[in-house]
């Protein structure tokens, strides 16, 4: 019997043995990297083993075997940045690659912000399965493409067949994985909108456990207004917010952050799950329609060109625009600068101003408003507006319930002089804002890059590193991490990221991007 007993154990001691050894073996194990795991707890050095795309092991791994080893030494390891305002539709097919988020550190994307989604998120997610993108893909259904879907660009109300119309199509996306709803309240259709439409689509996608996201009405003279209508949606649905490139635009607003940041506050006091988010710039980036009243704009461009034909409409819309820009405190149309302009793309870079005077115009705000408009009838332009302070970038950037977002597409590299935020986001905040002049702690920057974002959009198992989560992972120098776009040279990559693993995958090596593209979409 003893002799049995020995053999029994001997064999299930080399049972166990066998176990711990295959256990011990991993596809990558980054080692001795100062590990941020998202939490804004301090760094601690360690190392994260990975298999089949998924944190298996963290801590003393210097027993264990892998495929490939990354040596992470005086490096910072952190989960994948979540950019939670984008817009890439159209764009995917264009570049899958994604570089300018890959080189930003970016593993996860939300889309279908400002009211702007594809209508059949079930097909579109579908779509970003099989065509493989670089990074993960996350959507919201947008409010102007179902109004426009059921209503086309009327201005007016919907009558109640409309409005079920609308609700069924919101429901149909929260089932097909939509994170929640968006709105673009200063965008056409979405500005015809009224309060109680949104409260109504917004409850069915609270149903359904999603957010409210809203480019609100006004982020200007009105934005006490506009900050409170986002808060009424969020309490009348009883739906999470967030509030989408928190901001205050034009001059005579500047200082203003002392009045709006505390409604954020008073209303998560009261219980309203409230958050923010900002793009770490003094300049802003939308449609050259923005500066012409919105009923100009209503049932699209054939319309509006035959509304300014009529010269006293065309009068009184240039009166609205110089009366915009008075309120501004200038003399001149000095601070819309050209992105992208299809009728005569040797104008982009140039801001309104200067554009005028090549027309040969006089040097004056009325005449800058008919190269605007002129413009307009040409089937407008993608626009940079110069108008916020420094300052209160800084004062909410310093509020905790803040989360970075580049608000930007998928950058097609020399494609025309777009904002330096679809290319340097993450990269300026770790290096000017953290690093340069620490405004806040790279912990907590980290923290609002990552586990914020990931439980604000319920991205189940992202935005930390812990065992049995996504491998998504980015390691950088905090010393070297630097933004090397600018507004006048915006096609420049981030510097300072060395590796960026998407579901487990090596998008990027040594500082260049590979062919890799792992990315997955990700559904509610």
């Amino acid at each position: 019997m003893k002799s049995n007993h020995t053999i029994l154990l001997i064999f299930i001691l080399f049972l166990l043995t066998s176990t711990s050894l295959i256990s011990q073996t991993a596809d990558i194990i980054l080692k001795h990297g100062k590990i941020l795991d998202g939490t804004g707890n301090s760094w601690f050095i360690g190392d994260i083993a990975i298999q089949n795309g998924k944190i298996i092991k963290m801590g003393n791994l210097s027993k264990w075997q892998a495929v490939k080893t990354i040596d992470a030494t005086g490096l910072i390891v952190a989960p994948g940045f979540i950019d939670i305002h984008t817009h890439i539709e159209d764009d995917e097919k264009k570049n899958p690659l994604a570089s300018n988020f890959i080189y930003d550190g970016v593993t996860s994307v939300i889309t279908g912000n400002c009211g702007l989604s594809e209508v059949n998120l079930g097909k579109y997610l579908s779509m970003i399965d099989s065509l493989k993108v670089s990074v993960n893909i996350a959507a919201l259904i947008g409010h102007n493409n179902i109004r426009k879907a059921v209503m086309g660009a009327a201005n007016r109300e919907p009558n109640e067949v409309e409005m079920q119309q609308m609700e069924a199509l919101v429901e149909q996306a929260m089932k097909d994985g939509a994170m929640g709803l968006s709105t673009g309240l200063i965008y056409i259709p979405g500005a015809y909108a009224k309060t109680i439409e949104i409260v109504r689509l917004a409850k069915i996608a609270a149903r359904y456990n999603g957010v409210y996201a809203s480019h609100m009405r006004d982020e200007g003279d009105a934005i006490i207004e506009a900050i409170e209508e986002a808060l009424t949606i969020g309490r009348s649905a009883n739906i999470p917010v967030e509030i989408s490139h928190f901001k205050l635009s034009g001059q005579q607003n500047w200082g203003r952050s002392k009045e709006t940041i505390p409604m954020i506050i008073k209303a998560r006091e009261a219980g309203l799950d409230v958050t923010i988010d900002q793009y770490p710039y003094t300049a802003s980036s939308t449609s050259l329609s923005t500066l012409l009243p919105d009923w100009i704009l209503a049932d699209g461009q054939d319309s509006i060109k035959a509304r300014l034909a009529n010269a006293s409409i065309r009068k009184e819309t240039k009166q609205y625009m110089l009366q915009k820009l008075k309120r501004r405190k200038l003399s001149h149309f000095s601070y819309p600068f050209v992105a992208s302009f299809k009728a005569d793309s040797s104008l982009n870079g140039k801001n309104i101003e200067a554009i005028n005077l090549l027309k040969g115009r006089k040097h004056a705000a009325k005449a800058e408003a008919e190269t605007i408009l002129e413009m307009m009838e040409q089937g407008g332009a993608g626009m940079v507006f110069h108008g916020m302070s420094d300052a209160d970038v800084k004062a909410i950037m310093r509020y905790p319930f803040n989360m970075f977002a580049s608000d930007a597409s998928i950058r097609i590299y020399n494609q025309g002089n777009p904002h330096p935020r679809g290319y340097g986001t993450n990269a300026r905040v770790l290096g000017k804002y953290v690093r340069e002049e620490n405004i806040i702690s790279l912990e907590e920057a980290i923290r609002r890059m990552t586990s914020l974002p990931a439980q604000k959009f319920n991205l189940k198992q992202r935005g930390l590193l812990r065992e049995g989560y996504a491998a998504d992972i980015v390691v950088f120098d905090e010393k070297t991490v630097s933004d090397l776009s600018t507004y006048d040279q915006p096609h420049q990559y981030s510097t300072g990221f060395k590796y960026v693993l998407v579901n487990g995958a090596i998008a990027l090596a040594e500082g260049k991007q590979t062919t890799i593209r792992s990315g997955i979409a990700l559904r509610n």
